[in-house]
């Protein structure tokens, strides 16, 4: 079995992808900014807890070092943490301040913890990354009026998460020797959007453990949820 690294392991989808692979016999370890919501969701789940900042270099490179000390590798990193920023705010008064929070975490966060974690990726036989994105980051779904991406209005959500899946496919060109993937856990019921999507967490958390799951050679540079490739 593998060893699994998760940000943004504390609640919704992060616990619930912990919850499940922990089920499924790997070693999981849940990682999260706030160290007694940390500690209590690693319990919850069977899972081991490790501190990690995704905004804060120093953070990020603490958290790597203490994988490296205890577990010495990990199989896959799942680059789960994220946050919606200002969800519904008049497109008029939208600063740089609020779109650099928002990439900071989505897209920035990705960029250090995956930086952070490669040396310990790359003492696996099989590495892989797994980039939790979202349909609200792709054209096709967000011009769809049919469907509830299409209907939303969040500048700097779907513009962070288009980033992520862009460089999601440009780390898989980049690192050949690893799985590169993205998930989309489609309109799912968390914090994130005030439990308002239909999905279960569960379900929500398919297209990441099938990633976090698959045998080698599955393939890189793609993006999935629970009913196959996604269109972006």
């Amino acid at each position: 079995m593998t060893t699994i690294f998760i940000t943004g392991a504390n609640k919704g989808l992060g616990r619930e992808a912990a919850r499940r692979l922990v089920d499924l016999g790997h070693t999981v370890l849940t990682g999260a900014r706030d160290p007694e919501r940390g500690e209590e969701a690693a319990a919850a789940v069977g899972a081991r807890f490790v501190r990690i900042d995704v905004t804060d270099d120093a953070s990020v490179a603490a958290a790597a070092a203490n994988v490296a000390e205890h577990e010495g590798h990990i199989d896959v990193l799942i680059n789960n943490a994220g946050v919606s920023g200002t969800h519904g705010a008049s497109a008029e008064t939208l600063t740089g301040a609020d779109v650099l929070d928002v990439f900071d975490v989505n897209v920035a966060g990705v960029v250090r913890t995956t930086t952070a974690f490669l040396p310990l990726l790359r003492k696996s036989a099989d590495p892989a990354i797994v980039n939790v994105s979202s349909g609200m980051g792709s054209f096709t779904h967000t011009h769809d009026p049919e469907r509830a991406e299409g209907k939303a209005v969040a500048p700097i959500y779907t513009a962070s998460k288009a980033a992520l899946t862009m460089l999601t496919t440009q780390y898989a060109k980049a690192l050949p020797d690893i799985r590169v993937n993205a998930a989309d856990p489609g309109y799912t019921a968390t914090d994130l959007n005030g439990h308002s999507g239909p999905q279960t967490v569960s379900e929500g958390t398919d297209a990441i453990v099938q990633l976090a799951t698959e045998e080698r050679g599955s393939g890189t540079g793609r993006v999935i949820d629970r009913y196959g490739a996604v269109a972006w």
